[in-house]
């Protein structure tokens, strides 16, 4: 088992705040020293209570769900002999209203591009394989019930 933390921090810096005007910015810390300024998003608090240049809780979890793909998409690959050169991806989450009327991070679309070099190249079954193979394996995309979906952009 391994654990894994974030300290989130926040100041009221003066604002009345009951008054529900207050900067939502806040920053982020990991145990590696890395520091992220993190706020609400514009699309739920306006600005100027929002930060819109930080980070996003809905942003971090589209990225944190591509990263994670990536990471698994590379090992894979490397262990296939295949000589990857560069990955991008622009992810896409979408946010819309449950059944319940709450909203929801309901789908998150992958749109992988990736150029590979050396001498053996993988066609399309291969890399469709690959990008099932990690799909299966990352933490995130089996931790959530969000629709994770893959859509490899072809060269």
């Amino acid at each position: 088992m391994a654990e894994y933390r974030a300290i989130v921090s926040w100041n009221r810096d003066g604002a009345t705040f009951t008054d529900n005007r207050y900067s939502r910015g806040h920053r982020w810390r990991f145990d590696g020293g890395a520091e992220v300024p993190a706020s609400a998003s514009p699309h739920i608090v306006p600005l100027p209570m929002s930060v819109e240049a930080a980070v996003d809780p809905e942003e971090a979890f589209v990225a944190s769900l591509a990263s994670c793909h990536m990471l698994f998409f590379l090992s894979i690959a490397a262990k296939r002999g295949l000589l990857v050169e560069s990955y991008r991806d622009e992810a896409v989450g979408v946010m819309e209203k449950g059944a319940s009327g709450k909203h929801w991070m309901s789908r998150v679309t992958l749109r992988p591009a990736i150029v590979f070099g050396g001498g053996r190249r993988p066609d399309r079954d291969e890399i469709l394989a690959i990008h099932h193979e990690a799909h299966e394996e990352c933490f995130i995309a089996r931790s959530v019930r969000s629709e994770v979906r893959c859509e490899p952009a072809w060269a």
